[in-house]
């Protein structure tokens, strides 16, 4: 019955391959760009699992028919501390990235097979349509880089393959300097690798762009990861993918993910923390109820023992899976490396983050009136969060403090992963990549100012010099609110006057000015400036 049910998947899969949407033709190109290399987050790479002996290949993240039991038999791990990696508990398997499409394919979307609910398995797709829009070509300007993302940010053989898709990215596109775009956790893989092999960076990078990055980690959400697993996606189509208990499993093994707990050494504004309500009892006997806070440093013990007695069933042998004591070593270096990066000189950067997001800060577990008896029962109890502002992942104090020399520093309104989609995101990108060749173009406040005229009279007669300005300016932005009943609205009117006298009197000024903003049918706005300015001398 297993074989017949493994065929039909199979046969699925097949049929799903054929009737997929085929990209479209590329009809524009624009030679002048400089190369771009994407660089994905934490599960943002596809992976197969391939036999060693039969050299047969399997994808196994991500994937839907068949997605828990084949994540939990090829890519469950465990971390090898001699080495620094994470190695498959099945000995027979290795995990391959695929590099189709010049790294972009195993980036693009995560399932290619999938149709419905296709956007939740979206990860640089929408920007990679957009890129080549703007005249941008799979293998001359546009690259990926795919990695196992399981390991450690810092692991040797990663980096080795980072710098030799830098190299060859340098070479495909006929030795242009190139731009990386780095989303979450790939910020911080590009800042190790910057930190470890600081000449190879400066020689290929022309500039970094790293968006949602957890550059001083992602407490509240790691946190409840550790205790309770992590969903890949929200809504109807997480029964697609990987089961949070699995997904657990997983990450309990990962550096990459002790890798994104709270930078010990970064003074935060709000410190991190688990809160759990216990009850103690006095030496009459007599319990109250408390909330005990643990901030970074002191929850290591909690986690400890609330994974005790943590198991997996793998081949039919329970194997013990507490917090690993060893990764957390490996990591607590990993973020010394990072709070110690430089950017080279010549090397541009730019931060976006996201922002008007509830986001996990502080992770609480029971309540006054259900105190937690058993550090043993967190994994099964519900967690409640004390949010701040962010992604939905990433706190905004954790993406702004990239710790580097920024060229500018932007917040966009998005959530973690929906943010690679975001217009604004883009049009941000556009400018700053000058694929746009628009100079008027503002990014923090997402609209293009085009001065439409100037005129600027001074004369000057018996002591009094009168001078007159008008300029004028449209705005395009995306205000829908203003693209809507355009006809119905008054023009708004501002004014404002100004006047000094000197200690003496001997010099009188006064300059008076106004601002009309007018809407046009077409959503732009029409700005007028016109001003006085008068100078009296006695």
């Amino acid at each position: 019955m297993a074989v017949l049910l493994e065929d039909i998947v199979k046969s699925v899969e097949h049929l799903l391959k054929l009737i997929s949407k085929t990209s479209q033709e590329q009809t524009y190109v624009d030679p002048t760009l400089d190369p771009v290399l994407l660089v994905p987050g934490i599960a943002g790479s596809i992976l197969n699992a391939v036999d060693s002996e039969t050299g047969r290949t399997e994808r196994v993240w991500v994937r839907i028919l068949g997605a828990d039991h084949e994540f939990r038999d090829k890519l469950w791990s465990r971390f090898n501390p001699a080495t620094g990696k994470t190695e498959c508990l099945d000995p027979g398997t290795h995990i391959e990235i695929p590099q189709d499409r010049y790294g972009l394919y195993a980036i693009d979307m995560l399932d290619p097979d999938m149709i419905i609910g296709s956007e939740c398995v979206y990860y640089f797709h929408d920007m990679i349509v957009e890129f080549i829009k703007w005249g941008y070509k799979e293998g001359t300007t546009l690259f990926g880089f795919g990695y196992d993302f399981r390991q450690s940010n810092r692991l040797q053989e990663t980096l080795d393959r980072f710098a030799a898709k830098l190299e060859s990215v340098y070479t495909a596109s006929g030795g242009r300097k190139i731009n990386i775009i780095s989303h979450s956790m790939g910020g911080l893989l590009t800042k190790c690798f910057m930190s470890l092999h600081a000449d190879i960076f400066e020689k290929y990078v022309k500039s970094w762009i790293a968006i949602a990055a957890p550059f001083q980690g992602a407490p509240g959400y790691i946190t409840s990861t550790f205790l309770n697993g992590a969903s890949f996606v929200e809504g109807w189509e997480q029964n697609f993918f990987i089961s949070k208990w699995s997904m657990q499993q997983l990450l309990l093994e990962c550096p990459s993910i002790y890798e994104l707990m709270a930078c010990l050494d970064y003074k935060w504004e709000h410190v991190p923390l688990l809160e759990i309500w216990k009850k103690r009892c006095d030496s009459d006997g007599n319990s109250t109820t408390v909330l005990e806070t643990y901030p970074p440093v002191e929850a290591i013990p909690i986690f400890m023992e609330a994974l005790s007695t943590n198991t997996i069933c793998y081949s039919g042998v329970d194997m013990f899976m507490p917090f690993n004591l060893e990764i957390l070593k490996w990591a607590n270096e990993t973020r010394k490396l990072l709070s110690s990066a430089v950017l080279p000189e010549q090397i541009k950067f730019y931060n976006i983050y996201g922002t008007n997001n509830e986001t996990p800060h502080c992770v609480c577990y029971g309540s006054n009136e259900a105190p937690v008896t058993d550090l043993r029962e967190l994994p099964t109890l519900q967690a409640r969060y004390i949010n701040v502002d962010g992604d939905g992942t990433v706190p905004l104090e954790s993406a702004k403090a990239d710790g580097l020399r920024a060229v500018a520093r932007v917040g966009v309104p998005g959530d973690h992963r929906g943010i690679l989609c975001e217009r604004h995101v883009f049009r941000i990108l556009k400018h700053w990549l000058r694929a746009d060749h628009d100079p008027f173009y503002n990014p923090v406040n997402d609209y293009v100012i085009l001065p439409t005229a100037f005129e600027m009279e001074s004369t000057k007669t018996k002591g009094m010099q009168v001078t007159s300005l008008r300029e004028e300016w449209e705005i395009v932005g995306d205000d829908q609110d203003c693209a809507e009943n355009m006809a119905e609205k008054e023009p708004l009117v501002g004014s404002i006057t100004v006047a000094r006298t000197s200690g003496d009197r001997s010099v009188q000024e006064e300059a008076h000015a106004t601002v009309t903003i007018q809407s046009q049918n077409d959503g732009k706005k029409h700005v007028e400036l016109n001003a006085v300015s008068i100078s009296a001398s006695a």
